[in-house]
């Protein structure tokens, strides 16, 4: 796992957003694996077994945890990928810690004290998502909270910042100034070209956008990408109109990896 952190090599966190059933988190991880080994790209396989910040009541939010954590422990093991989960609470650090490899907090929650040092504590790589409500100097308090227990395994993942109602936009100036805390800074492409609500009981997006994005950080200079993916976004239960197509995402990285390359 110490690769993700030698600030030269591109990696990508990818998969669906939310557990829908097992047949749709093993079709995509196998995917995954097939385009990690064909383009020699580290990526860390992502699922949330629930999505505990949604626009409605009535919004599917996942599996649950026990459900979710014995599927995602299921492709560890049979495709050898590193894998990440959202947590919600110190409470369920404990629980996901002894099956993922990395632990995320979502951007609502990246100023919870208590959240952040439960996950430090566990010894875990940490991604904590900047809210969007957040300059990227103010995740400086962040990364001190996140330190002060010893532990210095840490991404910082940029996800769009408030523009206005239901929209977003990406500062690409709070790469080089996250970067510059010294740890490995991600872009997530897929949730920063979200409309937040922008369906009124759910959130809409602009996929088209999301590769525009990661051309853009890859130029920059990112030591990594975010990205939700689906076999069939237009279906999926969770955030949909944002997410990418998996049958797309090859042709998508390797435009990227080149980008990359040139950069560094």
């Amino acid at each position: 796992m110490e690769r993700f952190f030698d600030r030269k090599s591109l990696f990508v966190i990818a998969g669906p957003c939310v557990i829908e059933s097992r047949e749709i988190v093993l079709e995509t991880a196998k995917a995954l694996k097939d385009i990690s080994k064909k383009l020699a790209l580290p990526i860390i396989f992502k699922s949330s077994y629930d999505k505990a910040n949604r626009t409605s009541v009535n919004s599917y939010r996942g599996v649950g945890m026990e459900n979710g954590l014995t599927i995602l422990s299921e492709v560890r093991s049979t495709f050898d990928l590193p894998i990440i989960t959202d947590v919600h609470s110190a409470q369920e650090v404990k629980l996901a810690a002894e099956v993922v490899d990395v632990l995320q907090i979502p951007a609502f929650l990246c100023r919870q004290t208590d959240l952040i040092l439960a996950a430090a504590n566990r010894g875990k790589i940490v991604n904590i998502k900047k809210g969007q409500f957040l300059a990227p100097w103010d995740v400086k308090n962040i990364v001190d909270k996140f330190v002060s227990t010893g532990n210095t395994r840490l991404f910082i993942t940029e996800r769009g910042t408030m523009f206005g109602y239901n929209n977003l936009v990406v500062d690409f100036r709070a790469i080089p100034i996250m970067r510059s805390f010294g740890y490995p800074v991600l872009l997530d492409i897929t949730h920063s070209v979200q409309l937040p609500g922008g369906l009124g009981t759910a959130s809409s997006g602009q996929r088209e956008f999301a590769p525009v994005l990661a051309r853009a950080a890859a130029a920059v200079g990112i030591d990594g990408l975010f990205m939700e993916v689906h076999p069939k976004p237009d279906k999926a239960l969770c955030d949909g109109p944002n997410m990418l197509e998996l049958n797309k995402l090859e042709d998508i990285l390797i435009t990227i990896i080149a980008i990359h390359k040139i950069a560094k």
